[in-house]
């Protein structure tokens, strides 16, 4: 049996959600995307970066991972990057809340690193990371965004 996904018209609809089951979902202009099962390289990567943070003096505050950030409010879009570093005022935002959202109101991070999923271009995995994450990180006033692709081994 196939069972539609809801069409969300507010992030606060969106964060209301649940379907009982550990499947982890972005948003993506008002609609449930299911992420994928993430490749060991891809873990390994962002667990690199986060240690290598905080071994350079980032709090564990400072850090963001598994945290989401409202990308559009026009789009009703949310993205759970791989690794975020947050500035002082988007840590203390988020800080506390029952849901690791940053919304579209609140101030932007410092950085967004996103380790991409194979693709090539053409293909809906390419387009999402290579297309349609940095012209929203970009609108959202993100001023760092690091793209890393394992395959082709560059950032």
């Amino acid at each position: 049996m196939t069972q539609a996904k809801p069409r969300f018209k507010t992030i606060e609809e969106y964060q209301n959600y649940d379907d009982a089951t550990d499947t982890r979902y972005e948003l993506v202009d008002g609609v449930l995307v299911e992420m994928g099962a993430e490749s060991t390289l891809n873990t390994q990567i962002a667990v690199f970066l986060l240690l290598t943070f905080s071994c350079l003096g980032l709090s564990d505050e400072r850090l963001g991972v598994k945290q989401q950030i409202a990308v559009s409010d026009r789009k009703v879009t949310a993205r759970e990057p791989d690794l975020i570093v947050h500035s002082v005022e988007s840590e203390a935002a988020i800080n506390g809340k029952s849901q690791a959202l940053l919304r579209f109101e609140m101030p932007a991070p410092l950085l967004v690193v996103e380790v991409v999923s194979p693709g090539n271009p053409g293909e809906e995995n390419y387009e999402r990371d290579y297309v349609e994450k940095p012209q929203e990180y970009a609108a959202r006033g993100i001023s760092e965004f690091w793209q890393i692709d394992p395959e082709q081994q560059s950032s």
